[in-house]
């Protein structure tokens, strides 16, 4: 893939940014954040399954899903989204369960960058630097790559596919 995930980690603060840029429309990105289907063919690292409980990607709703990896270890994840604005804006929390009372706050802003291109713009706010280092340390940015070159994957054919409409 030609597009690469990039963190900004600092150092004694509970954050990390992240950009990600798409060769697709931003509207079939966003889809593939908020269509549950769409979104267990893409989140998390290659090799895994992912089953989704509940993925209501509108303001107010919530989700819940795990993922096995190919040993049969099981990780949940569960979560709010606070506000979702149609192919612009989505703020969430975020609890991996393995590690309760580390809660997450993240931003994912959907930039259209023109001729048929997006970038992915997001921040994820820790409740500790500990906590936001261990799950640092815990393969995230792994985790990350694989899911985003799996959502390139998938957008790609979104987007060259004229059947599927993206919505929003």
């Amino acid at each position: 893939m030609t597009n690469h995930l990039t963190l900004d980690i600092p150092a004694g603060v509970p954050w990390i940014d992240f950009t990600r840029e798409f060769d697709a429309p931003v509207g079939v990105v966003f889809n593939a954040h908020r269509d549950p289907e769409l979104v267990r063919q893409w989140l998390g690292p290659r090799g895994y399954e992912m089953q989704i409980e509940r993925w209501d990607f509108t303001s107010g709703g919530g989700y819940r899903y795990t993922h096995r990896n190919p040993e049969g270890m099981e990780f949940g994840f569960h979560g709010t989204f606070h506000t979702v604005r149609d192919n612009d804006l989505a703020i969430q929390t975020f609890e991996f369960e393995g590690a309760p009372d580390e809660v997450a706050i993240e931003f994912m802003r959907f930039v259209d960058l023109g001729d048929g291109r997006c970038r992915l713009e997001g921040r994820s706010i820790g409740r500790t630097v500990e906590g936001r280092d261990m799950m640092v340390e815990s393969g995230m940015e792994k985790g990350m790559a694989e899911g985003y070159e799996r959502l390139d994957e998938l957008v790609a054919e979104r987007s060259t596919s004229s059947s599927v409409p993206a919505q929003g």
